[in-house]
């Protein structure tokens, strides 16, 4: 007998699975969360390449689930399922995790350990996504349906909960805690690693509550073959065979007639789906393309309070839980009560919208964003800036150019990098320096597309002495300010600012670029070669910005003058909320309507079929992400505009489809079944029939949840 809550109809079975559910989806949310700047500030990947393979990685956990319910359905079993497959799951986080230590091998190691990790991982948590929660409805007895019910409201609660905590606290993991000298990625998937083995453990601890239902065969299996079947035997039998209303009815030599009417339901829903898939190419960019967007905003609020990139997410699963009730309780009545007929396949296509209004909200704040990015230079040319440190105007002339025609001042921070032509991919040019009268001539070498700092110093002998250096124009790819010291005192210096520390050489050396935390300095600390000296302040290194700071001795003192190389992002994450709330109503009436609309109407006993076709849509949906990526090589807000115009096409043809589509009522099957076969009594096939009707699919009670998270 089913041992029970106290005092309820709940099997205490189902608090295993309930927190071993919370647990799996911290970890495959949190993991996730942080995946895309792994890909771009660890393996230092570009953008296109880790949108790619992230994508590729996601589309990969929804291909898996269908191998998942073959195993559990036609194997093993839904328990050892979940089992094994969890086992993979945590060997994968593991993995995955080992390659994130700097000290494991080199770049090629971290690589493949990161690819076999993400591959074991995409097998485990797509192999047990059917069985989860079929394997919850199990424990519940036939008459007890509305506390089945509730559980799986349950079921879907921890499911957003363990999202949206995950999605706040991977992020913190990553960027608060330092280790091996950065972010600290190996903890970032370390914890979800753990909560992995927490969910294993959690649910293989009340494996003797568990009522486990024998495999019964795969529907999904079945379905496959009578279709196989079908277009063979077409294929060889239409030329002396009379023609079949249906191509299906070429099955029914096989498969029984009630099964072939119930394939053809669902293929009619099918169909549907074709167009589905653009969707999910929308909406699966958050953890991506979105994650980037945010790198390069501002994500300050206030003085006390900063957002991380990665962490805008959680705002995808708060909303969810947010909107669901109110679309529930107040929206939809309120349309119905203005006597607007609000059925599925409309409310679906008007999700399409809402998706579409988010990526077109996207293309407008990334065409402000990149306001504050610097363009490389073009072909045959390269990017050039000025320090005047000589203590007087200086004039420049370059040969072929009339860039600065203006003296440069003292000290002056250049406001911009000006294109410099040099007509071949590298050229010498000799540039003469005007200072207090003298005129000298310093030759350089520049190479086409590349960004230089031309330092103007004074010097004893010729009065004026110049040097070029490599600029870094990108903006850090995590976010943070970029920092470079540019030394002119005659010893070498050594100083920290925040955790990173600066060792310059003497005499008008610059140290490389390095990443530092966004925030005010006013404290840094600094050691000269002979003695100590004092402490001095940066100010605020804002986000996105690159800043060369140029040490003088004035007065008997060190003086830091910062310059802005490159400007701090000037468009507060703030901006992103809209896009994130139009995606969110968008999946409220697309995602949760669609779920609900697929199991209405197809018959009990083929609930699986269409979750297997559901899951598809959101890989191919990743596919495409994959190829546009990788393929189209367009500019980001073109990009952005790229996907919101598909989309809208795509409604197009789904509301045309949608428009010609015929609801079925699921409590008139039946009476549909024997309308179509032509039977007005008993037949041949009734007993086989109403015992395939019996064999309802274990996959069908994984019902949508209000605010179901995939």
């Amino acid at each position: 007998m089913t041992k029970k809550l106290c005092g309820t109809n709940y099997p205490a079975s189902i608090c295993f699975i309930v927190v071993n559910e919370f647990c799996e989806r911290f970890s495959y949310y949190g993991m996730k969360a942080v995946l895309t700047l792994y890909f771009l500030t660890y393996l230092h990947w570009d953008k296109d390449l880790s949108t790619a393979v992230y994508h590729a990685f996601s589309s990969l956990c929804y291909f898996t689930p269908i191998l998942g319910a073959l195993i559990a359905d036609s194997w093993l079993g839904k328990f050892k399922t979940i089992v094994y497959l969890s086992i993979v799951y945590v060997i994968g986080h593991v993995v995955k995790s080992v390659g994130a230590i700097p000290t494991v091998g080199n770049s090629s190691v971290h690589i493949a350990l990161s690819m076999f990790g993400l591959i074991l991982i995409a097998f485990g948590t797509g192999g047990i996504k059917p069985c989860v929660a079929a394997f919850g409805g199990d424990q519940f007895d036939e008459e007890h349906g509305s506390e089945r019910q509730k559980f799986f409201s349950i079921f879907y609660m921890s499911i957003n909960a363990g999202s949206l905590l995950s999605t706040v606290i991977t992020p913190i993991l990553r960027g608060d805690v330092k280790c091996f000298g950065g972010d600290c990625y190996a903890l970032a998937f370390g914890v979800p690693a753990v909560l992995m083995i927490v969910a294993l453990v959690v649910f293989t601890a009340g494996s003797v509550l568990y009522k486990r239902n024998p495999p019964q065969g795969n529907i999904l299996l079945e379905v496959c073959n009578c279709i196989g079947f079908a277009i063979k035997n077409r294929w060889r039998r239409c030329k002396y065979d009379p023609q079949r209303k249906h191509w299906l009815d070429w099955a029914e030599e096989n498969y029984s007639k009630r099964l072939i009417e119930e394939i053809k339901m669902v293929l009619r829903v099918l169909v549907l789906y074709i167009p589905l898939p653009m969707f999910w190419a929308l909406f699966d960019q958050q953890g991506s393309r979105w994650t980037l967007q945010a790198t390069r905003m501002n994500m300050a609020f206030g003085d006390t309070f900063v957002i991380k990139p990665d962490q805008m997410q959680m705002l995808n699963a708060l909303l969810i839980l947010l909107f669901v009730p109110i679309f529930d309780l107040i929206i939809y009545p309120l349309v119905g009560l203005c006597r607007i007929n609000i059925t599925p396949l409309r409310k679906m296509a008007t999700g399409m919208i809402f998706a579409a209004l988010a990526f077109g909200a996207a293309t407008l704040v990334e065409v402000n964003v990149v306001k504050t990015v610097v363009d490389p230079a073009p072909a045959r040319s390269c990017l050039l800036q000025v320090f005047n440190l000589a203590k007087a105007n200086v004039s420049l002339k370059i040969p072929g150019s009339d860039l600065f025609p203006e003296p440069i001042q003292y000290l002056q921070d250049p406001s911009k990098y000006e294109t410099l032509p040099l007509e071949a991919s590298s050229k010498e040019l000799k540039i003469q320096v005007t200072f207090n009268g003298k005129t000298l001539e310093c030759n350089h070498t520049f190479d086409e597309q590349k960004a230089y700092s031309l330092i103007l110093y004074p010097d004893t002998t010729t009065g004026i002495q110049c040097e070029h250096v490599d600029d870094h124009i990108v903006k850090n790819e995590d976010g943070n300010p970029l920092l470079r010291f540019l030394n002119t005192l005659p010893e070498a210096i050594n100083l920290t600012v925040g955790q990173v520390n600066f060792q310059l050489p003497s005499s008008y050396s610059m140290s490389p670029n390095k990443t530092v935390a966004r925030g005010e300095y006013s404290n840094v600390s600094c050691s000269l070669q002979s003695d100590q000296c004092s402490d001095f302040g940066l100010g605020l290194l804002d986000f996105g910005a690159s800043y060369t700071v140029i040490l003088m001795e004035e007065s008997g003192k060190i003086v830091a003058h910062k310059m802005e190389d490159v400007s701090a992002n000037d468009v507060h994450i703030a901006w992103q909320v809209p896009q994130y709330v139009l995606l969110t109503i968008g999946e409220v009436m697309f995602s949760i309507t669609g779920l609900e609309f697929s199991y209405s109407q197809a018959p009990a006993n083929m609930k699986s079929v269409l979750q297997a076709g559901w899951l598809l849509t959101v890989a191919f949906g990743n596919v495409i992400v994959l190829i546009v990526a990788e393929g189209a090589g367009l500019e980001q807000w073109k990009e952005f505009l790229l996907f919101a115009v598909l989309l809208l096409a795509v409604f197009i043809i789904f509301s045309i489809m949608a428009y010609f589509y015929t609801y079925v009522d699921p409590d008139q099957l039946d009476k549909i079944y024997l309308k179509d076969s032509g039977k007005e009594g008993n037949d041949d096939d009734d007993d086989d029939d109403d015992n395939r009707k019996k064999k309802t699919d274990d996959l069908h009670l994984n019902k949508t949840g209000k605010g179901t998270r995939l």
